[in-house]
């Protein structure tokens, strides 16, 4: 669900040219994935070319809702990596290919946990990649109180001081529950008074952020953040005034997965592709690259032991009460489209 960029130049792996020759006329094949910002070790792509001779074209989408329409509209990719609620909603339109998990033995290296989930109960259209919450990144030398509560994002004391999600489901999540309500509320009084805490909080956001909001707490910038687990984990690495808290209301559960549109032209080397970053190895360096938590158990026997025992990280069962996972709304999303618009226009 996230995530900055750590440089620039790491992430130049677009490949230019569709289809490169190779020897006597021969095509190499190429696989056009379509992930998240800074989501995976760029050496790992450079490996899997190496080693397999396909070619990668890797391009990058902000939220989930850009990538639906891109293939929607039916731009072609062989691999995508969207989260749990957008899996739902595309299996529902079928816009996936079933996988075919003979040709992902890997597969077996995944937390048992992290299968038969709401989004594909029969675990034939993904394959997870990293999980985590979201909750609140604080700064210990400018927040002296205890952060345990959505309610600290609307103290006028940190007016200017607080970063929240530029994200329609994530923010008017956290003021759902705030309110005691579902992040997947379809009640439009509900959602209504979403809104308006949302109003009421804007004087006091300094932004509404995406990748950029780990630079800006590591920079001290702000005093908290809502934020994704693994930037949060990131970010405390980087400065160590830095903490992370799951507020006592709730909060969201998330699942990023690996998937096959329709518009597959090579479904077999796709097939290869995920069945690589299953390895554990490769599983390993991913997570210690992005900084988010892997769901491959053989890759979480291999981290530092600093590292699984973050909670920020790896929370355990207490921490990971009155989550919720976010579901497809179907047509009602439109009505969160609308209000947070709405919200930003104010």
């Amino acid at each position: 669900m996230k995530r900055s960029f750590k440089s620039i130049l790491a992430i130049i792996l677009v490949i230019l040219t569709g289809i490169a020759t190779v020897g006597c006329g021969e095509e190499k094949t190429t696989l056009n994935v379509y992930n998240w910002g800074d989501y995976i070790d760029p050496e790992v792509l450079k490996d899997f070319e190496k080693e397999t001779g396909i070619k990668v074209i890797y391009d990058r989408f902000d939220t989930n809702e850009d990538m639906y329409i891109k293939v929607k509209k039916g731009v072609n990719y062989d691999v995508l990596f969207p989260s749990d609620y957008m899996i739902d909603k595309m299996i529902k339109e079928d816009l996936l290919e079933k996988i075919d998990f003979n040709n992902v033995p890997n597969y077996k290296y995944i937390d048992e946990r992290f299968k038969n989930l709401a989004f594909d109960p029969k675990n034939e259209y993904s394959v997870p990649y990293m999980w985590g919450t979201v909750g609140i990144l604080y700064n210990k030398n400018m927040v002296k109180e205890p952060v345990d509560s959505w309610d600290i994002l609307w103290d006028e004391k940190y007016k200017e001081q607080i970063l929240m999600l530029n994200s329609q489901r994530d923010s008017l999540g956290v003021a759902l529950k705030k309110l005691g309500y579902s992040m997947n509320s379809t009640n439009d009084k509900e959602l209504e008074e979403a809104k308006q805490e949302l109003v009421k909080q804007k004087p006091l956001v300094y932004s509404y952020v995406g990748d950029e909001l780990k630079d800006m707490m590591i920079n001290e910038e702000a005093a908290m953040s809502v934020v994704w687990s693994g930037d949060a984990g990131y970010t405390m690495t980087e400065n160590s005034n830095l903490a992370y808290a799951i507020p006592k209301e709730g909060s969201n559960y998330w699942f990023d997965n690996i998937v096959i549109p329709k518009t597959v032209k090579h479904k077999k080397e796709a097939e290869m592709f995920i069945d690589f970053l299953c390895r554990p190895e490769v599983a390993k360096r991913n997570a210690e690259y992005i900084g988010y938590a892997t769901p491959n158990t053989e890759a979480v026997k291999k981290l530092p032991k600093e590292v699984i025992e973050n909670k920020a990280l790896y929370p355990n069962g207490e921490d990971l009460n009155n989550l919720e996972v976010f579901i497809d709304l179907d047509d009602y999303v439109k009505n969160y489209e609308r209000i947070w618009t709405e919200v930003v226009a104010e």
